[in-house]
């Protein structure tokens, strides 16, 4: 996995690099810099009040301020339960559907039995479009017609799960209904019904944020933590975008872990984020 962490922020660390050039990096640039990759003001501001006051910025200095942003007080959920029970919520267009596939596929690698629920039976294809992918992927999925109860579906699926000894369940959700309150009552309601069916279910609920928005989709995170709350997120297409410095703004904003990150296309370019590696290649660009 060495180095998809450089490919997958390819086009962030370049926007860097190109504005650095082979200026010194004081704290004027240091704030060229990050702006130039999303950073929102406010963070590049508090980062650079939390500096020593000398206006060179040393590598070490700044990695450790920046590393302050990766330490959450909700820890990573470690899956060792059995099924274990991943709630995947998003709005339409962030990669939610693909990026289940690639959780499942990842899983399948690690020796895990995996079963999909298709609980979007509202917008037209979802479901197909899950089934699909649990073809390509092979995969066992439950599903029933669009228009049904999404909270039935998980219901069944958890349950088939327990039956066949399966390890890991991935439930799909709407992304936007008609409203945010039919939204909250319906992603509050599987939540509801996935705990009747097994009590602890389900372990983790993940946020899919489409990195392409930058710190735009901060505030569209802010509202999905609101509805339930979130344990964890996976931001998506960040190898298609300079914008990787938004995930500043969404781990301090959330305070919850980024668990994976999407670098690229294929069904293997979903990845465990590591932030070390990611300050690690950052400082790399800012100071290399």
């Amino acid at each position: 996995m060495f180095g998809l962490i450089k490919k997958g922020f390819a086009k962030t660390f370049g926007v860097i690099s190109e504005a650095k050039k082979d200026k010194i990096i004081t704290k004027d640039v240091l704030e060229e810099l990050l702006l130039e990759a999303d950073v929102t003001y406010d963070i590049v501001e508090e980062i650079i009040y939390y500096l020593p006051p000398q206006n060179e910025v040393k590598r070490a200095d700044l990695r450790h301020v920046m590393s302050s942003y990766f330490i959450y007080e909700k820890e990573r959920i470690i899956p060792d339960d059995k099924p274990f029970v991943e709630l995947i919520l998003g709005v339409n267009g962030a990669g939610k559907t693909t990026t289940i596939a690639k959780l499942a596929n990842l899983y399948k690698k690690n020796k895990k039995s995996v079963i999909l629920g298709a609980c979007d039976t509202f917008r037209a294809g979802a479901i197909e479009q899950l089934k699909q992918w649990s073809i390509r992927v092979d995969v066992p999925i439950v599903a029933t017609q669009q228009g049904h109860d999404p909270s039935a579906v998980a219901f069944d699926t958890i349950n088939s799960a327990i039956a066949k000894g399966i390890d890991r369940v991935i439930l799909d959700t709407a992304g936007r209904l008609q409203n945010q309150t039919n939204l909250a009552n319906e992603l509050n309601k599987i939540v509801r019904i996935s705990t009747k069916a097994y009590e602890k279910a389900p372990h983790r609920k993940i946020l899919i944020l489409d990195g392409t928005q930058g710190n735009a989709g901060v505030a569209q995170a802010k509202a999905f933590n609101d509805i339930v709350k979130l344990d964890g997120v996976i931001i998506t297409k960040l190898d298609g975008t300079p914008k990787g410095g938004a995930l500043f703004g969404v781990a301090r904003e959330l305070e919850l872990p980024i668990l994976y990150i999407g670098v690229g296309e294929s069904m293997d370019d979903l990845i465990a984020f590591n932030p070390d590696e990611f300050l690690d290649d950052l400082m790399d660009a800012i100071f290399a």
